[in-house]
């Protein structure tokens, strides 16, 4: 298997650390997304959506533990169950909202993703394709509300 990146992800977040763990917890953070030239005409009929999931490389990671700990806990979970970046496959998801496309770059906002990072897809968000009634979300249920608080730490680095 074998991926190539489209484009690269510009954000303000020069680190990991400190940074929010999901894009609930960056409201308002503005960032680029920079789509490479051959594939800019992929953006046409893009700018009509307000939101859209970008799927990503986590290039900063390394190495992965089938049980972590993971940023909005302090006991050990299995891998699957959580959001860390160091996975068998370190592939990340952020759904964003769209603010405009000008020619191959993307500005969105509330951005929760280190610069520089390589962007392997883009699709639209869809509430009546993504959005799921009546949903469990596990051990999060407890603190799901803290996750505006909560930011990286040097944990996955």
């Amino acid at each position: 298997m074998e991926y190539k990146p489209i484009g690269i992800i510009h954000t303000p977040f020069s680190q990991i650390e400190k940074m929010p763990i999901q894009p609930a917890g960056a409201s308002g953070v503005t960032g680029e997304v920079e789509v490479f030239k051959e594939f800019r005409d992929g953006l046409k009929d893009l700018d009509g959506f307000s939101h859209i999931i970008l799927l990503y490389h986590f290039h900063q990671s390394r190495g992965f533990a089938l049980h972590v700990v993971p940023f909005m806990d302090s006991e050990p979970r299995g891998l699957f169950a959580t959001r860390a970046p160091k996975r068998p496959n370190p592939i990340g998801l952020s759904v964003v909202r769209l603010l405009r496309i000008e020619e191959s770059t993307v500005y969105i906002e509330n951005v929760d993703i280190v610069d520089g990072t390589p962007l392997l897809d883009i699709k639209p968000y869809v509430p009546e394709f993504d959005g799921q009634a009546h949903v469990r979300i596990g051990w999060l249920e407890h603190v799901r509300k803290d996750v505006s608080e909560r930011k990286s730490d040097s944990r996955f680095g």
